[in-house]
């Protein structure tokens, strides 16, 4: 196996991972979504979004990576509140 395939077969694993990760993400929206609707709360928080991000990118702590991860993140939030919002319709 090559450096190329190598690299292939470790995105895939990784990539099984964040699957998993994503579910049990989601699942835990699902569950924000619930407590939200029941105590008339909007789905965006901008300051807990705020929050996370600052708190995610002192975790992450690679400077270099900061943009990337940004872009990451911001598709993670937009997912979560786009399913809450399905939920809640």
């Amino acid at each position: 196996m090559n450096k190329l395939e190598e690299a292939r077969e470790l995105i895939q694993q990784i990539d099984e991972q964040m699957i998993e990760l994503f579910k049990k993400r989601m699942q835990a929206s699902k569950m924000v979504a619930e407590y939200k609707n029941q105590n008339h709360l909007p789905i965006t928080d901008h300051k807990r979004e705020k929050e996370l991000v600052n708190r995610n990118l002192q975790k992450l702590n690679m400077q270099e990576l900061e943009a990337y991860y940004l872009l990451f993140f911001e598709g993670v939030l937009q997912a979560s509140k786009a399913y809450q919002k399905d939920l809640l319709k």
